[in-house]
């Protein structure tokens, strides 16, 4: 065998060994991107949670303002009356900003409409209620009370686990006091305490000082991730 020639045999099996390196490497790569997806995905799905309580906080808040205006004579109809804004001078002022008027939950991106029915809402009422010791924080502002008092009386004494609810998906063309989201899943983490996307509802109804003197405008009630 001529020098020439083994030093081809050389260069073919380097070539080769770092060929097999490489492909260790990009198993072991692959190997570990399958160790962290779900993690990845745990965060993803934590973050699109927090930001839909931040987006139905201020659908709820934009509700109050439209409410006010018209002096509890008057609920929206649809997002869109809502992102219109309130007449203010011969312009119109924004109470409401385009990104919150979408679900990032929801498949179609478009929130769930909460009309003030004393069944929905009391059950949604109740947890919020236990979640803050028994006291079912009230607003301040006596424009909601024809929807809280009905609402309040509805609320069962007895405690209830958490269950998968039928509902109607109404999003445009309905007088609504909050709004929740399409999504029946399970929720990594929970708002009031409630573990579910569905029974999340966005209203001003409960918001307002409470009787241990903070408010409940402030703070969002988000808990932690439950652990895995």
């Amino acid at each position: 065998m001529t020098r020439t020639t083994k030093i081809r045999i050389t260069d073919r099996a380097q070539r080769g060994a770092t060929m097999m390196a490489v492909m260790g490497m990009m198993t072991i790569f692959a190997i570990g991107l399958l160790a962290v997806a779900p993690s990845i995905q745990h965060e993803v799905q934590r973050e699109k949670e927090v930001e839909a309580i931040a987006r139905g906080e201020e659908v709820a808040d934009a509700i109050r303002q439209y409410v006010t205006f018209y002096n509890g004579q008057r609920l929206p109809e649809s997002m869109d009356d809502l992102l219109e804004g309130l007449p203010q001078g011969t312009k119109k002022r924004q109470i409401l900003r385009p990104s919150a008027a979408i679900d990032p939950l929801s498949e179609d991106g478009k929130w769930r409409l909460i009309k003030p029915d004393p069944e929905t809402i009391a059950r949604f009422a109740q947890r919020v209620q236990e979640h803050n010791n028994g006291v079912l924080p009230s607003n301040p502002s006596r424009l909601f009370d024809r929807y809280t008092v009905v609402i309040v009386n509805s609320i069962n004494t007895g405690t209830e686990d958490e269950v998968e609810e039928d509902f109607e998906v109404v999003t445009d063309n309905q007088p609504f006091i909050g709004v929740a989201s399409q999504s029946r899943s399970s929720a990594i983490v929970t708002y009031y305490s409630i573990e579910r996307h569905s029974s999340w509802i966005f209203t001003p109804l409960f918001k307002g000082t409470s009787s241990f003197g903070g408010t409940t405008d402030a703070p969002i009630p988000v808990r932690p991730p439950r652990p895995e």
